[in-house]
């Protein structure tokens, strides 16, 4: 399909979780996607293997987002071999084990903080570098990934995960704002406890049934819940929304 006719996403963190349901949604809508990965090159490969097979166009590029040389590898390589980026879903974080402060040193906090918040600047940038009618782009859109986490501290487990995705949230508000009249939209969606990868990371695996009981719901979320609402916030339907929050938590 030719460059100016198909929108090209990148989707970062985009392997596994919401990132790769995000990739498959993205692609049976019609974007060209970028899945980008950190380490599981296997698994990235797959998303984009059943993305083909069914008649999408994707590609897997390697970056670690919080690494200023190769986020711009990463866009510049997915700029050649898909076209000019109009879309971007920051989705790649992290978490580390479940810890009070009490037991966190600095080196966890540059961790987790270089990835969730550093990373997504760094990508925001780069998207805006080439999407702002400013820089002679053709407008885009960013949905940032945060987390309900933000909005209730998330004690005794992560609250510097918390306060990082918090900044995602400020981030957000902010950079709508400023790229407004550039026809840059930013928005976020703020997912509650979903079943993915993720908890595993901070130690416990089946979190997600154990808090399930705190949802209004009843029940924990599904990758693509989170995915269906992150292209409802890239699409038309979403013209006149920047600077949005939506919470997609089961009412928690």
């Amino acid at each position: 399909m030719p460059a100016d006719l198909s929108p090209v996403l990148i989707v970062t963190g985009a392997s596994r979780g919401i990132g790769a349901a995000t990739a498959h949604l993205a692609a049976a809508r019609g974007f060209r996607v970028c899945v980008n990965y950190l380490r599981n090159r296997q698994a990235a490969e797959e998303v984009v293997q059943a993305i083909q097979q069914k008649g999408g166009t994707a590609l897997a590029i390697q970056a670690d987002i919080s690494s200023e040389s190769d986020v711009v590898r990463l866009f510049d390589s997915a700029t050649r071999q898909l076209g000019p980026i109009t879309a971007l879903v920051n989705n790649a974080g992290t978490v580390e084990r479940q810890s009070r402060l009490d037991s966190i040193d600095a080196a966890r906090l540059q961790r987790v903080f270089a990835t969730n918040v550093f990373g997504s600047f760094l990508c925001a940038r780069e998207a805006v570098r080439r999407m702002s009618t400013k820089h002679g782009g053709q407008g885009g859109n960013i949905v940032n990934v945060s987390s309900g986490a933000a909005r209730v501290g998330s004690p005794n487990e992560y609250i510097d995960y918390a306060a990082s995705k918090g900044a995602i949230d400020t981030f957000t508000l902010g950079l709508a704002k400023e790229v407004a009249e550039e026809k840059i939209r930013v928005n976020a969606v703020r997912p509650g406890f979903i079943y993915t990868e993720l908890h595993a990371l901070g130690g416990e695996p089946n979190r997600v049934d154990r808090v399930k009981v705190q949802v209004p719901m009843q029940r924990g979320g599904q990758p693509e819940e989170v995915a269906n609402a992150i292209l409802w916030l890239l699409s038309e339907e979403a013209s006149y929304v920047t600077g949005a929050i939506l919470d997609v938590t089961g009412g928690r």
